[in-house]
């Protein structure tokens, strides 16, 4: 539909891009090929750069000087930013995060049964966000307590966001400690 209005396509894949659905990039999980992506947070590891990517068609609009950036790249996160590349062009660790991702779904929703105090779940691989019935901050404060790393999305949900290296049997410990904290 946007082809036939003329309309860019544009796709934010700052935090659910490279890697982190199982895929390099999110778009792929859908089969739509957006005209411009934007990348940051995962690209150099966690050093500060962003990226813009473009499809032919309106790359040809832009001309030197019409862009500018913060984070660009210097020569150390660029070099980061190449390893990181290479590392997610491993078509065996994106196969890990899809297929620990499905299991790692399926334990979330017997926590969230179990618990009786989660409203709903959504996620991929490994970018998973639980509705919660109290407070998410209060939760993640429980987590740190039992060395679980969660962050917050609102008021009542809690994101899971594992590094992308991460086993069964990692996976595992996190959710029997976020299992014990969401029961508290």
């Amino acid at each position: 539909m946007t082809a036939e209005r003329e309309i860019a396509l544009i796709f934010d894949e700052i935090q659910c891009g490279l890697g982190r659905t199982g895929y390099f990039f999110a778009y792929e999980n859908v089969g739509v090929i957006p005209d411009m992506l934007t990348l940051a947070k995962p690209l150099a590891g966690g050093l500060p750069m962003g990226a813009v990517l473009l499809s032919g068609e309106i790359g040809a609009t832009i001309q030197p000087g019409d862009h500018g950036t913060t984070f660009g790249g210097g020569p150390l996160v660029a070099a980061v930013a190449g390893y990181v590349v290479d590392r997610l062009s491993d078509p065996s660790l994106l196969k890990a995060v899809r297929e620990n991702g499905v299991w790692l779904g399926e334990q979330l929703d017997t926590v969230a049964r179990r618990s009786g105090r989660v409203r709903a779940i959504r996620g991929t691989g490994y970018i998973w966000g639980l509705d919660v019935v109290e407070s998410a901050n209060e939760i993640v404060k429980r987590g740190w307590d039992e060395g679980l790393l969660a962050l917050t999305a609102g008021e009542h949900t809690l994101r899971i966001l594992p590094p992308l290296v991460m086993d069964r049997d990692d996976l595992m410990r996190g959710v029997q400690i976020l299992e014990r904290i969401i029961g508290q």
